[in-house]
């Protein structure tokens, strides 16, 4: 009798045994998988079918803009939108305004999942104070809209040029009222102010050029929040920015654009084939 109970006894501290061990292996697994999962980012996204290829190809959020405050309110873009809500995927979206009311209404009526701000900051002739007000603004979408993600863009210059902007002390005035981060390319010429350097004025993105990779890896490293790197991401260098940068995800638009016979981007208009090369990429460096 006694050896029934003490065998008894036994097998149950093995099966708990086996059972926490499982957990613990669960776990670990868990824990791989999120590391392992490098986001992926399409941009100027703005319809409901260019949205479902790129979830029948496995990207992991959906970018769209609203680039009038005029005319800001698209029905379209608001179908594709909620088109990813019951999917894997996430939609994140750009509004090329920054007043608050407008951000607030236009939230209300778009409801993504991430809004994305990327003015073309530099902390340089005064814009600190600039900073601030954007800061600000941060905090009441979110205490607006606590469900939805907020992403910040970090501008970083061309290679070589990344000493002209503070991109740490950016990085610290914006991280506690970001969720993510994304690094993307500022145009820098000497003697012109930065802002109206960009092809869209006061905002950065769509350069088609890559910033300073090593200024990138650096916030990354720094960075307490998510890092995705922007900035001339295509399906060819995508792999070699992963290993360079190791950022939490990337973003591509002008990358993944169509061409015209001229060669130049087309804008709004994604060339599926290369979002598949971009995304199987990824996921085969990923396994690297």
């Amino acid at each position: 009798m006694l050896f029934s109970i003490s065998l008894g006894m036994e097998l149950r501290k093995q099966a708990e045994y086996v059972k926490h061990r499982t957990n613990c292996q669960l776990k670990s697994l868990f824990v791989m998988m999120i590391k392992n999962s490098v986001i992926v980012q399409i941009y100027e996204i703005q319809t409901p079918h260019e949205a479902e290829k790129l979830i029948s190809f496995g990207v992991d959020h959906i970018g769209s803009v609203v680039v009038s405050k005029a005319a800001w309110k698209i029905s379209k873009i608001r179908e594709t939108i909620r088109l990813s809500a019951p999917t894997q995927s996430r939609s994140s979206l750009i509004l090329l305004f920054n007043d608050l009311n407008s951000v607030l209404r236009a939230l209300d009526y778009y409801q993504p999942d991430i809004i994305h701000f990327c003015e073309s900051l530099t902390l340089n002739n005064g814009t600190r104070r600039d900073c601030a007000k954007l800061i600000l603004m941060q905090k009441k979408v979110k205490a607006k809209f606590p469900e939805i993600k907020i992403m910040r863009s970090i501008p970083i210059p061309q290679p070589g040029l990344a000493e002209c902007i503070a991109i740490t002390e950016l990085a610290r005035l914006f991280e506690p009222s970001s969720d993510y981060f994304l690094t993307d390319t500022l145009l820098i010429k000497p003697g012109e102010a930065a802002a109206i350097q960009q092809p869209v004025s006061g905002f950065i993105g769509i350069t088609g050029q890559t910033c300073d990779w090593e200024a990138a890896r650096s916030l990354v490293a720094a960075s307490t929040i998510p890092v995705i790197l922007a900035g001339g991401i295509s399906p060819e260098n995508v792999a070699d920015g992963l290993d360079q940068v190791q950022p939490a995800g990337i973003d591509s638009c002008t990358g993944t654009n169509v061409l015209d016979s001229d060669g130049h981007t087309v804008r709004f208009k994604k060339d599926f084939s290369k979002v598949q090369r971009l995304v199987e990429n990824v996921r085969r460096a990923g396994r690297l």
